[in-house]
């Protein structure tokens, strides 16, 4: 008893502190670090004049759809024009979508026709690139007008040589589970990064809106299922930092529904399992001791460790409250039969189109972790392809 006994509270430690433990401490850490030391003052742009120059590169396969859209935000980003090159990558498209792209004179086109995957179309674009600052950001996302102006005022710090920007998700209509889910997620995630960057540095940068230094770039492997994680966290190996800004975001709608949005969370999935051996001298701490801290706390407890433990506390809380271990494993045993009941429960109204907070909360978090044993399975049969699976959106 007194081994199942020690291996539950180990599970639960494990389960609180990577959803709600990491986040408390992070908090902590950082009231600390303002009490300690004086605040730095943002940055200010030089004159246009003396602005960089920047590359947009957006990678793309079959976007005819979004062409039209995406080119009208991109005329609306306050930038410098002569010092502004806008650069579409086509990963094997089969489409109109090279066809449409031409028709903008001031977009330069780069095609492969061999679908290799997006990692494979980033350095097949990065290739032909000429400025030293590079952002990345997807056809289906809106980037808001001051972004690029905000993302090179971040690479004044020091020692930045990648910056994130803010996903943001929206919903196309009221009630879409698998939307405002996401949305609620990326919320709770951006907090965590923005954190992670005042403290130290963000813990990688996502696809939808991020920019390297390309004397600092490093390639992620061709084969890579989370690119953009690779390619950042690639750059704080190197010694330098992720800075993460909230005033550059990216917005998109999410996924069509729980099906469409599977697809992306065993991707993700995946793709954070692969990283992790990749980038397994990271959790060093003798090395990296406050990047392994940020990193196995906000990135690889949740998405190896932590999922399996969430599972084994269900067997363990049975068998101990069976044993009449104590008053405290039925309590707790009668807190997850009501969690499971409102996941179950949030499911169901999932699949009828109907919404409650209360319910889809929690199914959306155990979506979420179920997800991670899909993208065990899913690398397995996708670790030497980098292509990607489009989900459907909105």
């Amino acid at each position: 008893m007194v081994t199942l006994k020690v291996i539950f509270w180990i599970c639960l430690a494990i389960v609180v502190y990577t959803y709600v433990g990491y986040g408390v401490l992070l908090y902590l850490l950082l009231c600390v670090k303002r009490l300690l030391c004086k605040p730095q003052k943002e940055p200010v742009l030089p004159n246009d004049n003396q602005l960089p120059d920047v590359t947009l590169m957006i990678c793309a396969y079959n976007e005819e759809d979004i062409i039209g859209e995406k080119m009208e935000n991109i005329r609306q980003i306050d930038y410098p024009a002569d010092r502004f090159c806008i650069m579409w990558v086509t990963d094997g498209s089969n489409d109109r979508s090279n066809e449409l792209l031409k028709e903008y004179p001031e977009v330069t086109l780069v095609y492969s026709p061999e679908r290799r995957g997006k990692a494979a179309a980033m350095q097949h674009g990065l290739r032909e690139n000429k400025a030293e600052y590079v952002v990345f950001t997807d056809a289906n996302t809106m980037l808001n007008t001051n972004a690029i102006r905000e993302i090179i005022r971040q690479f004044m710090k020091p020692n930045v040589s990648c910056v994130s920007g803010e996903k943001r998700v929206i919903a196309r209509v009221n009630g879409q589970v698998a939307a405002e889910g996401e949305g609620l997620y990326w919320k709770y995630e951006s907090t965590l990064k923005r954190w992670d960057s005042e403290l130290y540095s963000a813990m990688g940068a996502a696809g939808e809106l991020f920019a390297v230094r390309m004397s600092h770039y490093r390639p992620a492997p061709s084969n890579a299922l989370l690119d953009d994680f690779m390619m950042s966290m690639l750059i704080v190996r190197d010694g330098h930092r992720i800075a993460y800004t909230s005033e550059a975001y990216a917005m998109e709608y999410g996924s069509a529904d729980m099906h469409e949005e599977s697809k992306r969370k065993r991707r993700i999935a995946a793709g954070g399992l692969q990283s992790i051996w990749w980038l397994r001298s990271l959790m060093n701490p003798f090395k990296h001791p406050m990047v392994s801290f940020l990193f196995v706390s906000h990135r690889v407890l949740r998405w190896s460790i932590t999922p399996f433990a969430l599972v084994a506390l269900i067997p363990l809380n049975i068998a101990l409250a069976l044993m009449n271990a104590g008053t405290v494993y039925t309590v707790i045993g009668i807190l997850q039969a009501l969690f499971y009941a409102a996941t179950l429960t949030g499911w169901l109204q999932a699949r009828t189109g109907h919404k409650s907070k209360l319910f889809y909360i929690p199914y959306y978090f155990m979506f979420m972790n179920v997800n991670v044993f899909r993208g065990i399975n899913y690398l397995s049969t996708h670790h030497q392809s980098g292509a990607w699976e489009k989900a459907k959106r909105g």
